[in-house]
């Protein structure tokens, strides 16, 4: 079977026209430094030298103050448990969808893993390890969580605890005398998953508090 002149030439167009493409965009990525120049072994090429890109930052975190070196890709995450060994946020998921790693910034609960340190400049940060009392009395929905045994491995358990704190401070800023249902409660706490299924329990913990508001 013969082949078409029309495509032949077709290919052989294509073939072509990639291969000139390429002849014109060697040298000017050997210009760049990007690739050696043709003849030029790699050893030989300038070495590529690494700018470090890090930025200083201040973090204001449970109420004191830390200044940071840090690349501007971090996350507020790895700058909690990396530079200033707050280990009590944890890492889950790395990707919004577990919710271990929720803290409070400004009051409200966010991941973690998703927000970039650099963002948070100067924010009001508050981990696991900042909500007792300096004196050291647990903070009312910790001693719940104590009281209900709202915890089986533990791994979650700061990031529901941080984010049930919000929950109660959501709910008190709506100032609408809304009672909030179990029904309620298990949605706005649905950004948090426990693998041991505690639920019931957690429900229960944070329910009392609720209920002291």
């Amino acid at each position: 079977m013969e082949i078409p002149i029309d495509l032949v030439s077709r290919r052989g167009f294509l073939r072509s026209a990639a291969a000139a493409a390429g002849a014109a965009t060697l040298p000017a990525l050997a210009d760049s430094g990007a690739v050696p120049a043709p003849g030029v072994s790699a050893s030989a090429s300038a070495p590529f030298e690494a700018r470090s890109s890090a930025v200083r930052i201040v973090l204001r975190v449970n109420g004191q103050s830390h200044e940071l070196s840090v690349e501007p890709r971090l996350t507020l995450l790895d700058a909690l448990r990396d530079h200033l060994s707050l280990t009590g946020t944890k890492k889950g998921c790395d990707r919004g969808q577990c919710g271990a790693c929720t803290v409070l910034v400004g009051g409200r609960r966010i991941n973690s893993c998703l927000a970039l340190a650099v963002m948070h400049v100067d924010d009001d940060i508050v981990t696991v390890e900042g909500l007792a009392a300096p004196d050291g009395a647990l903070h009312p929905m910790q001693a719940a969580f104590i009281k209900h045994d709202a915890f089986q491995c533990g791994y979650c358990t700061p990031g529901q605890i941080c984010s049930a704190v919000a929950l109660v401070e959501e709910h008190r800023r709506a100032a609408n005398g809304s009672v909030l249902s179990d029904e309620d409660i298990r949605e706005r706490m649905s950004g948090n998953l426990c693998r041991c299924g505690a639920y019931p329990n957690i429900l229960a913990a944070v329910r009392e508090v609720i209920g002291d508001a």
